[in-house]
């Protein structure tokens, strides 16, 4: 036995104590805790009911408007986290509304951002100068450090999925922020440039990209359903994911945002998946059908714009009552670009 191992627990900790007044603290105390043999996320399976959540969304817009909250969102914090504001360690999502008549005004930061459509229509976005209108199930990008405001010309509540690398940029202490001047900021381009320019299989001849960031920011979901629609006659069904692929971005074929990866995947009725696991914890939002999945030893029962999500390395598992969608984002570019991202598939 070493002399560390014969001294008693009363002598450690005055040394512990002494040390502690020098900024300094025993590595063997916390080794395991600080490098697990797995992944030890303190991050729980959590589901939210889009039915539930809603009439607490009405009710913000009686109390406070889009222009004086900046962005009437309401976050959807981890029950494992203690408060913060995060759904992952990575990740912020958030509710999201915005009324007719409203703009949530201009402004940039160095956090990236993704909207995700739950319902509604007739408001749009713009990016750096250019507009687009945004309808349930679009996938709608904000890159880091660009302007950009929201306003509802339509009617009825607009409501989207927030989802932000917020945690990520604070842990990494490299979070700026700026007002724009005016309400709106001023547009540049024509509604449907960046489609035109990027989405067609072309590029512009002379173009060399400037950010890891889709030059595209609005995947339209009519386009989306009916790709996957298109690839369910081949049938290449992955036992645990069904039939997903992966938002990219035109310009690189990487992902469409550096930090955030953003999925849609189809689950024909009756479809059960095997047993899955990753490092990436992922946010799930249900766009169509029914179904039941199991994260860990919870079960949740979805329905149409339920939000849910599976923590780090939990194994999960999704069953379709009929044919289900569902988009989910993850920072699994982050961790891929790390060399740390890692998966475990289990049998049926």
């Amino acid at each position: 036995m070493t002399a560390a191992q014969t001294k008693p627990d009363g002598a450690r900790r005055a040394y512990y104590d002494r040390i502690a007044g020098l900024s300094l603290a025993p590595l063997w105390e916390t080794l395991h805790a600080l490098v697990p043999p797995s992944p030890q996320s303190p991050c729980v399976p959590a589901h939210w009911r889009y039915d539930q959540v809603r009439p607490y969304l009405m009710e913000s817009a009686d109390l406070i408007t889009a222009k004086e909250a900046v962005r009437r969102v309401l976050i959807l914090q981890n029950p494992g986290l203690g408060g913060q504001a995060a759904i992952t360690h990575t990740l912020f999502a958030g509710l999201q509304l915005i009324m007719p008549g409203e703009v949530a005004p201009s402004h940039r930061h160095t956090q990236s951002a993704l909207r995700f459509i739950i319902e509604g229509d007739g408001a749009y976005t713009a990016v750096d100068g250019e507009k687009t209108i945004m309808h349930p199930g679009d996938f709608v990008i904000t890159p880091s450090w660009t302007w950009h405001d929201h306003g509802h010309d339509g009617t009825g509540p607009m409501v989207w999925l927030d989802g932000l690398d917020i945690p990520l940029v604070r842990m990494l202490d490299a979070g700026f922020a700026e007002n724009f001047p005016e309400e709106r900021q001023p547009l540049a381009r024509p509604e449907g440039d960046a489609p035109a320019r990027y989405g067609a299989g072309l590029l512009p001849v002379d173009y060399a990209p400037t950010s890891r960031t889709s030059p595209m920011f609005n995947y339209p979901y009519a386009r989306t359903r009916e790709a996957l629609e298109k690839m369910r006659g081949a049938e290449e069904w992955d036992s645990c994911h069904g039939l997903k692929m992966t938002y990219a971005n035109p310009a690189t074929g990487g992902y469409a945002m550096p930090t955030i990866g953003a999925f849609i995947q189809l689950l024909p009725k009756g479809f059960s998946t095997a047993p899955y696991r990753s490092t990436d914890g992922t946010v799930y939002a249900v766009v169509e059908g029914k179904g039941r999945s199991t994260i860990a030893d919870k079960v949740f029962e979805w329905a149409p714009r339920d939000v849910f999500v599976a923590p780090s390395w939990a194994w999960q598992k999704h069953e379709a009552a009929g044919d289900a969608v569902l988009f989910s984002f993850s920072d699994r570019p982050v961790q891929n670009a790390l060399g740390l991202w890692r998966e475990q598939r289990g049998n049926h």
